[in-house]
């Protein structure tokens, strides 16, 4: 029985969103023969200590190309024109993401939740659960066609937890693709090692000195945690859709089942979320 090909629309705010919170799992559906697309609504220009807004933005630009690269994902589509910390969910944006939607035509859309430190993840989250119905209204854009079934939404995984915590509907084990989704996260050199380790301490890392090995080992400490801990905390999930073997799982990326578009039940959302 030929196996069906699935499409998976993974919207971010920033040029690195997709790949942290859904590269192992891209790696995974890609290699299984899906067709997935990272999106960033934003063009990154804001994300340094030093450079100019216009060499980060394209500087940024091509670390998605590398990134998609290494994971073998279709498409790695960035909005250049829509700066950092400007994101605002406009009528104006809204019809670009309803485009953007009914053109790739996804059986899954995941993106952030509205509760979120950053106004530009806020924004995307908002902005893609207007998108929910409103890719049903073929009079609203209808320059692009309405697909015959609306994609099912979801959102990735956060440690918020006002108003409540994330509901791991869904889990993905990726401890055999955590080689490959460092080096996703390697891509993205201006986030990973300068960005966000001198927001932090200070410091940029000069990765350049690194073996891969302890590039590998800087990224499983710095990032590893946040995947220990969805498996952590979506061990019941995990079992659910591994047995047995879920008990062992380290490291995990999960989802959460939105309640806007197309409605399937949690088992179905599980199956969707399988290469």
């Amino acid at each position: 029985m030929t196996q069906k090909i699935k499409r998976y629309l993974i919207i971010g705010a920033h040029p690195d969103d997709a790949d942290i919170r859904f590269g192992g799992s891209a790696i995974k559906l890609a290699r299984a023969g899906h067709v997935v697309k990272f999106v960033s609504m934003c063009n990154g220009d804001c994300g340094h200590f030093s450079m100019s807004r216009d060499a980060l933005r394209d500087r940024r630009y091509l670390e998605t190309q590398k990134s998609k690269e290494v994971s073998g994902i279709a498409e790695y589509q960035v909005f250049t024109d829509i700066h950092d910390c400007e994101l605002e969910p406009s009528v104006e944006i809204r019809k670009k993401v309803i485009a953007l939607i009914r053109n790739f035509n996804p059986d899954v859309v995941l993106s952030h939740r509205l509760c979120d430190y950053h106004a530009d993840h806020r924004a995307t989250a908002q902005l893609v659960q207007d998108a929910a119905y409103l890719t049903q209204v073929p009079l609203f854009c209808p320059e692009a066609p309405v697909p015959a079934v609306n994609p099912v939404f979801g959102c990735v995984f956060d440690s918020f937890t006002d108003p409540r915590p994330f509901r791991h509907d869904a889990a993905m084990c990726c401890d055999d693709v955590m080689d490959e989704k460092c080096r996703m996260l390697d891509c993205h050199v201006s986030q990973v090692y300068e960005w966000l380790s001198y927001e932090i301490s200070g410091n940029i890392i000069e990765h350049e000195k690194l073996s891969w090995e302890e590039k590998k080992a800087y990224l499983l400490e710095n990032w590893g945690t946040r995947y220990i801990n969805a498996a952590n905390e979506a061990r019941e999930t995990l079992i659910a859709t591994y047995g047995e073997a879920g008990k062992s799982v380290r490291y995990a990326e999960t989802f959460e089942l939105s309640p806007y578009g197309r409605q399937v039940s949690v088992e179905e959302f599980r199956e969707l979320m399988r290469p």
